[in-house]
Formats: C-alpha cells, structure tokens, sequence
C-alpha cells in the first residue's frame, strides 16, 4: 500500500472508531446496557485503536538522530 491508501485507510478505522464510541456512549446510557455486546464493542474499539496506531508508524519516516 502507498501512503495515500495508507491514509485513507487510517480515516476510515477512525471513523469506525468514533462509530464504535457513539453507540458505547448510547448503549451505557440506555437503561440496562447489554455487558456482552458492550464488551464486544470495546474489544473492537481496541483493536481499531491498535490497527490505527500501526499504520501511522508506517507513515512516519524513521529518523536516526
């Protein structure tokens, strides 16, 4: 992949991210929050967290000082 695919890619995880965040906000707001698909949710919000912290390491340039 090339940075810009690289970069698109980041935009869209991160859009899921904050998705993934709403409804976390909406279902702990909402009476009795489902716990399993709270935690599902989490668990995914995490891995884009991680999928997204990997490819910005790819987009900056190792500098050795």
């Amino acid at each position: 992949m090339d940075q810009g695919e690289l970069r698109m890619r980041a935009d869209a995880l991160r859009g899921e991210h904050r998705e993934l965040d709403e409804m976390l906000t909406r279902s702990s707001q909402a009476g009795i929050p489902d716990q399993v698909a709270h935690a599902r949710f989490k668990k995914r919000k995490l891995r884009l967290r991680d999928e997204i912290v990997a490819i910005e390491a790819l987009l900056i340039p190792d500098i050795i000082a």
